[in-house]
């Protein structure tokens, strides 16, 4: 039997076949996929397959296979740094949501899931969500990061999902797709999912008044078939976006605004960082680049962890939740 991985859990996969039966599979042993230290070998979106367990009463399956993934949205597990985490596989569209201070959503996180969706070719857009709770100042600071992304070509969608504003618009974007919702816990992804898709009704929780930061509500990446003709693949809150396997010469070609510049460097290895006659260096000197994206440029080229403890809350230790 085939099918697709709806929910992972880790050590269960719900898997939903061609006529909508739900089995709930297990994998045999070991199963390691060719290629990839994964802390999950099986991500939700796989395309599976799977026989029915004979040696139990349980209706349960066992996987034997996972077809060749289109593409997956992978990073780091900030705990397990020679180990990496697959978010969602066979994803069309993946959404970033954006936050500005209900938790804030750092440059450097953005830019990190940017370039990662750009090096597994996933067409990203960034939702800067609750824009009802905004004063003036938060205002200005959303819609100048709208202006800088929009500029270098993506798509930014502005979206109040506590009063429905920009929702049919995200419908029209998603439909006939499979989509991925991700971002910091608290961002409001559940209550996105909810506004988008009522009968739902996903657990959502408040902020914490504390530390500004979001509660865990999706434990496990799940995902759903929305009545308007799309998947969604909702995914826990993440706080690290560790980059993965990209050589140094290739990590400009995923800024978008680099690459555009690249041929017109004078060495044509250029690292855009000492050498001279460098485009991207003049751009940026001109202002034609944004200072934030060369920084998140430079910390990946180098190898630098986000320390999110200290971006966003002010202390000194870098977690991470799976």
């Amino acid at each position: 039997m085939t099918g697709i991985v709806y929910k992972s859990t880790g050590s269960w996969y719900s898997v939903k076949t061609e006529d909508n039966q739900v089995f709930e599979c297990r994998i045999k042993g070991k199963f390691r996929m060719k290629g990839i230290k994964s802390t999950n070998p099986i991500a939700v979106g796989d395309v599976v397959d799977f026989e029915l367990d004979q040696s139990t009463d349980e209706v349960a399956g066992i996987i034997h296979n996972i077809h060749d993934r289109k593409n997956y949205i992978v990073r780091k597990s900030v705990n397990l740094s020679k180990q990496t985490h697959i978010i969602a596989s066979n994803i069309d569209i993946v959404f970033l949501l954006v936050t500005i201070n209900n938790p804030p959503t750092t440059t450097s996180f953005i830019d990190r899931f940017l370039v990662t969706a750009e090096a597994y070719g996933i067409e990203a857009v960034l939702i800067f969500n609750k824009i009802d709770t905004y004063d003036e100042a938060t205002l200005d600071e959303q819609l100048y990061l709208q202006y800088v992304y929009s500029n270098i070509g993506y798509k930014c969608l502005r979206v109040s999902a506590a009063e429905g504003k920009g929702i049919d618009e995200l419908k029209t974007m998603m439909k006939d797709k499979v989509s991925m919702f991700s971002g910091h816990s608290g961002v409001g992804k559940s209550t996105l999912v909810n506004a988008l898709e009522p009968s739902l009704n996903l657990k959502t929780k408040a902020i914490s008044d504390q530390h500004q930061q979001g509660q865990h509500t999706t434990t496990f990446a799940e995902m759903f078939d929305l009545s308007f003709g799309a998947r969604i693949i909702d995914t826990p809150g993440i706080r690290g976006f560790g980059i993965v396997d990209m050589e140094k010469q290739e990590i400009g070609d995923y800024f978008p605004e680099f690459f555009a510049l690249k041929d017109q460097c004078k060495f044509n290895n250029c690292l855009h960082k000492e050498e001279p006659h460098c485009a991207v260096k003049e751009a940026l000197e001109n202002d034609e680049i944004a200072w934030s994206r060369y920084k998140s440029y430079i910390q990946i080229l180098e190898g630098e962890d986000e320390n999110y403890r200290t971006d966003i809350y002010g202390e000194g230790k870098a977690q991470d939740t799976e």
